[in-house]
């Protein structure tokens, strides 16, 4: 078990209020239009995990529901314009691996923003496939301790079909393979109180990077997050 980067711990610590300013109801949009393409044009959330992840995540944020359902029904009706998701490969400084994933109308303008981001920060721009193999794709659920402990959660987690759990202060990560997350998540339910469920690429390897470094990294990850057409950004951070 490699652990959750750094990075991944200050946007978990940052919670819902920096969710809300970060991501603008038209990047969330943006989410659900790439969910519904994923999802074969399935506008139905019962019929599509991956958009019950994206509506579950817009609603986190305070989304108005006219919105999500306006959202849905223009990726279903193919009006949201030619849509893709595109994913960037990258070295930050001290050697940190940075993949960003994005959703966009227009690939140029992104590719230009992502690079310019990269070039101030003294960051490696990288072509598809340096970073990504040092990562795994996996379902994610979060949940509550409520006075279980972790040993109580991991038993209760491999019933449930996860593969892997990792404490985290008053939360725990469990991990499973992501054709598995709807039906883990699922029987987690009727034992744990489920926060959060997402798709997400874990490092298999964590890499250290400590005092004024740290920090210009972590800035460096903040402004490509703070993009519109950005979804997610990754890092191997410890």
């Amino acid at each position: 078990m490699s652990g959750h980067s750094k990075w991944s711990q200050i946007k978990r610590q940052k919670g819902v209020s920096d969710v809300k300013r970060g991501a603008a109801f038209t990047k969330l949009g943006k989410a659900i239009t790439i969910a519904v393409k994923q999802g074969g044009g399935i506008g139905d959330p019962a019929q599509n995990f991956r958009l019950r992840l994206a509506i579950d995540t817009a609603r986190s944020a305070n989304m108005p529901k006219d919105n999500i359902d306006r959202a849905i029904a223009r990726a279903v009706n193919r009006e949201t314009g030619d849509v893709e998701e595109v994913v960037y490969e990258g070295f930050a400084p001290g050697g940190v691996s940075v993949i960003v994933e994005a959703a966009t109308d227009n690939s140029m303008r992104t590719t230009a923003e992502v690079k310019s981001i990269f070039s101030k920060a003294g960051a490696s721009f990288g072509q598809p496939g340096s970073v990504a193999y040092q990562f795994d794709q996996v379902g994610e659920i979060f949940v509550e301790k409520n006075g279980k402990t972790i040993d109580d959660i991991f038993l209760i987690a491999a019933e449930a079909g996860a593969e892997d759990v990792e404490e985290l202060g008053d939360e725990v990560a469990i991990y499973t393979k992501v054709n598995a997350l709807a039906a883990v998540q699922k029987n987690l339910a009727t034992q744990l109180g489920v926060k959060s469920a997402q798709i997400t690429r874990k490092p298999k390897m964590l890499v250290e990077v400590s005092g004024e470094q740290s920090e210009k990294v972590t800035q460096f990850l903040e402004k490509l997050e703070e993009l519109e057409d950005v979804q997610k950004v990754y890092a191997n951070i410890a």
